[in-house]
């Protein structure tokens, strides 16, 4: 906080008590009557609070000090409660709020933030209960934690460059897909079960397009496959993740250049427009269609098809670098062409670059991307197609669409 040293130590003795309180009301609400209450509660944790403040005022010795009481008063607590109700939550809780009065006088901000945070925390006891006991499968809880592992464990220990040599296929980024694409399955899993079929799909659909369009459709298509019900919401979804496809277009031409954005502004608002069209189509289809909103629609994810489409992705990759090393660069129309297989954005961007440092003609740069938009659309199309046929024929439809209002605004 900026001003003098003693309006910043006022303000942490202000933070601290009204942190033990918020905290305290909590605890007091769950503290109980008569002999057997609770040993802490409102007016306990504002002073462990400003116990903490103060000894972080006074020195190492007093906060060490004050430190020890609290430890011992909340094991005394603990001892004393152990045998009606075996939990550590308001003794923990207790140093915690302790240890929150001394950092109140270090980081007020920090110190506030958190402490609204265990208040909402122990606020949530009986949704956390109930959401971990009777919610959650063991199938999610699985899934979850197969999900954590490959981000946190697996992605760090894989080398960073690439194993190819033409340096197209770095197993990072492949493994990266990987967990994007069960994170995005994950994500339409959990609207799923928030929203229901018709909207939470849908919706996380068109958050993953931000993100990988042809990642979010091969996740729905495992669902669709999975569930042959909810083929109508998993073909909405993956139809909604392409209107974020040419609306982050845009957003990178905004970026890159205006002069090439002014250009393909037609023909990109006429994508979206058949792509909204086509997504809404299905969204009615699986009003009609759609199951019990609470029902769990299966496990979250299929980790061994998101290894696999990864896989036929750096596949992809390595043959469009071969090509072009073989037959020679035929021109950046072949280049845009090869490169959308995998990421239309990619293009998009490299397009705008080349276009704002005079390297490449605008007229030249909107063929291209309409190349790379019509490569990338073939790899979603093949994509849904493997999904099964109920799937590929709901999508098919938009996405052409999507493709011929391009090309026709284009010529």
């Amino acid at each position: 906080m900026d001003g003098s040293p003693a309006l910043d130590t006022l303000f942490g003795f202000v933070v601290a008590p009204g942190l033990g309180l918020l905290i305290g009301i909590e605890r007091e609400r769950r503290k109980g009557e008569g002999p057997d209450r609770g040993a802490a509660g409102i007016r306990s944790f504002t002073l462990v609070a400003l116990l903490g403040a103060l000894g972080s005022h006074l020195g190492v010795p007093a906060m060490l000090l004050a430190g020890g009481f609290v430890a011992c008063a909340a094991l005394l607590s603990y001892l004393r409660s152990s045998t009606e109700d075996p939990g550590l939550t308001t003794e923990i809780a207790l140093l915690l709020t302790y240890l929150l009065g001394v950092l109140a006088l270090v980081e007020p901000a920090l110190a506030a933030a958190l402490g609204v945070g265990v208040a909402i925390l122990l606020a949530g006891k009986s949704r956390l209960h109930r959401f971990a006991q009777q919610q959650l499968t063991p199938q999610e809880i699985h899934d979850g934690l197969l999900l954590l592992a490959s981000a946190l464990i697996v992605l760090p220990l894989l080398p960073a460059g690439a194993i190819d040599p033409w340096g197209v296929i770095p197993i990072r980024k492949l493994w990266t897909l990987v967990v994007l694409i069960m994170a995005i399955g994950a994500a339409g899993h959990v609207a799923l079960r928030v929203c229901g079929p018709r909207i939470g799909l849908p919706l996380a659909g068109f958050v993953g397009g931000f993100v990988s369009s042809s990642a979010t459709i091969a996740a729905m298509g495992q669902r669709a496959a999975r569930e042959a019900a909810r083929v109508d919401a998993a073909a909405a979804a993956g139809m909604a993740s392409s209107i974020a496809t040419t609306v982050l277009m845009a957003l990178l031409l905004a970026t890159t250049s205006l002069t090439l954005l002014r250009l393909v502004w037609p023909m990109l608002l006429a994508g979206t427009a058949v792509a909204i069209l086509a997504t809404w189509r299905l969204a009615r289809r699986a009003r009609a269609s759609a199951l019990d909103p609470a029902a769990t629609g299966g496990r979250p994810f299929d980790p061994r098809e998101a290894i696999l489409f990864a896989a036929l992705l750096g596949a992809v990759l390595l043959v469009s670098a071969g090509l072009r090393h073989w037959l020679g660069d035929a021109g950046v129309w072949l280049a845009a062409a090869s490169a959308g297989l995998a990421d239309v954005h990619a293009v998009t961007l490299s397009m705008g670059q080349l276009v704002t440092a005079g390297a490449l003609d605008a007229v030249d740069a909107r063929f291209a991307l309409l190349l790379g938009f019509a490569s990338n659309t073939l790899t979603k199309l093949m994509l849904a197609r493997r999904a099964g046929s109920a799937y590929f024929a709901r999508l098919w439809p938009g996405h052409l669409g999507m493709l011929a209002a391009l090309a026709a605004l284009t010529w």
